[in-house]
């Protein structure tokens, strides 16, 4: 049942090549919803996308599959005629970067911070899903990387991108629009649904918490937040999921404390309380709980 349930995150999620390449593409339609003048966000399959246009260029922050690539470029072509100039991934995910060999090879210069070109240039294993992901080509790997921050001066924004220690995975980057008050959390942000935490990559529920806190602390009650899956947010949207995050998180890690197996997490139902809010995705409540079990456990020093 367990590896049934581990089977269905990862279809879900398209986080296994095999499954990426099965889908039926044909069928995905890419949605525009504009967010502020000059800034928008893209809804097709996998993470969401946030464009800025204007007189220096396109700016693409993530670019889903690469089957897509071509809707993209349609949907970006009708905000602009101007070519992708920059492109920075949020993370290493495959639903974040499955796009990079084909805007790589059409000019974009793609950036991210230096642990997502690690995780791109060598071969990972996820052992939740027992999947080999193969290195990207050269092509397709970030030409400029950052260890904290950098600031992009482009389409009169200041478009400021900055790691958050590991969160979602270990090479998270959170990126502000600070003119326009928009911010792009990649997945450091689910709106709406219970997150993937990606512990085999460095992520961490408590990590996911600090960032969510940065990024409350530094913007007001009129930001607008695009989440890496989920509708258009805003600041009370994220608060809203920071709560449940901490207290799925410190229900977990009370049982854990208490010496409980994850089959005694699993039915004590941590999560019952936000379940019909946020249980509704594509991650259900038991596969949430495993993670943060694993999640917790870990930081505990403990083997899950």
């Amino acid at each position: 049942m367990r590896a049934l349930k581990l089977l269905c995150l990862a279809l879900a999620l398209g986080s296994i090549p095999a499954w990426a390449q099965n889908q039926d593409y044909s069928k995905v339609q890419i949605q525009t919803v504009a967010v502020a003048p000059g800034i928008s966000m893209l809804l097709g399959a996998g993470g969401n996308i946030g464009v800025s246009v204007g007189e220096d260029g396109v700016f693409l922050i993530d670019d889903q599959y690469a089957p897509l690539t071509e809707k993209i470029q349609a949907a970006v072509k009708a905000l602009s005629p101007k070519p992708v100039r920059f492109l920075l991934n949020t993370h290493w995910h495959g639903d974040h970067t499955g796009g990079n060999e084909n805007l790589g090879k059409a000019g974009a210069m793609i950036v991210a911070h230096d642990n997502v070109r690690i995780r791109l240039s060598t071969e990972q294993f996820m052992p939740r899903f027992n999947e080999k992901v193969p290195p990207s080509p050269a092509i397709a790997l970030p030409v400029v990387t950052y260890n904290d921050s950098v600031t992009f001066h482009v389409n009169g924004e200041e478009i400021y991108a900055f790691h958050v220690p590991p969160a979602h995975t270990d090479g998270d980057s959170i990126v502000f629009f600070r003119k326009a008050n928009v911010v792009h959390m990649g997945d450091v942000f689910f709106n709406g649904l219970y997150p993937f935490i990606d512990v085999d990559s460095g992520g961490s529920i408590s990590g996911v918490i600090a960032a969510v806190d940065r990024v409350l602390a530094m913007v007001g009650d009129d930001v607008k937040l695009i989440p890496g899956h989920g509708p258009l947010a805003g600041k009370k949207e994220l608060a809203a999921y920071r709560a449940m995050l901490a207290a799925v998180r410190d229900n977990v890690a009370k049982l854990v404390a208490a010496g409980k197996s994850e089959a005694d997490v699993l039915a004590a139902k941590p999560t019952a309380a936000f379940d019909e809010t946020w249980g509704k995705g594509f991650l259900k409540p038991e596969v949430f709980t495993q993670i943060v079990f694993a999640s917790v456990s870990k930081e505990a020093g403990k083997k899950p």
